[in-house]
């Protein structure tokens, strides 16, 4: 009989741009983080509720709106610590009410972690604990969330199912993108399974084997590989 899984998670897409909020919970305690809250406050309480659970933390893997829109709201009504992203990321929350305004979402706010987080930290949740992964080139300040014994990760906008996070945004840089995904993710093993910023799961190994961005042969070919226009959300 296999083991009890140590985390649960659900996917919880908000926001008009479908950021795809994560729910994640210690399975002993039934302790949860919200991971990147962009908005739809309400029914993420509600999700919480319906699941039986105690919400400990909110995780922000970057400051863009539709990530960090609802963080603020979320820590009125709730009260409970935030913790995220690195402090690099200060410039992008700072513009959080305006950037909402813009894209359709008028009750984003800015707001203050109770906790910056740096590369090679962890955070726990529970009796569980997850290791902070500092993975910049989407935004100078993006972090990864990633729980070894469960091979499970939250990746934010770094990568995606067949694509990679944007870095045409101010202070966005794409060769440190792709030195984020090869050195800092690629090592934590092919078998890992991560909930992106936007869209379906993937593996690492899978998009080794044929993101076109970040393959093992894609990376191989250099400067020489042409990859196609990236057309990814975030």
């Amino acid at each position: 009989m296999s083991a009890e899984p140590p985390i649960r998670a659900v996917i919880a897409p908000v926001t008009p741009l479908q950021q795809n909020c994560t729910i994640v919970w210690c399975a002993k305690t039934l302790k949860a983080a919200v991971i990147d809250p962009g908005g739809e406050v309400p029914r993420l309480l509600k999700a919480i509720a319906d699941q039986g659970l105690t919400l400990e933390k909110i995780w922000v893997t970057h400051g863009h709106t539709d990530h960090a829109g609802g963080v603020a709201e979320l820590k009125r009504l709730t009260g409970v610590p935030i913790e995220g992203p690195h402090p690099d990321d200060q410039f992008w929350i700072d513009q959080i009410q305006m950037t909402g305004e813009r894209y359709g979402m008028p009750e984003a706010r800015a707001f203050v972690p109770d906790r910056w987080l740096g590369d090679g930290e962890t955070v726990t949740l529970g009796e569980t604990e997850f290791e902070v992964y500092h993975c910049p080139g989407h935004t100078p300040g993006h972090v990864v969330f990633f729980h070894r014994q469960a091979r499970f990760a939250q990746v934010g906008d770094v990568l995606f199912q067949g694509s990679i996070g944007r870095t045409d945004f101010p202070r966005g840089d794409h060769q440190q993108l792709l030195d984020s995904i090869t050195g800092k993710l690629w090592p934590l093993g092919d078998d890992v399974r991560f909930v992106p910023g936007h869209g379906p799961m993937s593996s690492f190994g899978a998009e080794r084997r044929s993101n076109p961005y970040v393959s093992d042969r894609a990376i191989a070919a250099g400067p020489a590989y042409e990859a196609p226009v990236n057309r990814s959300p975030g």
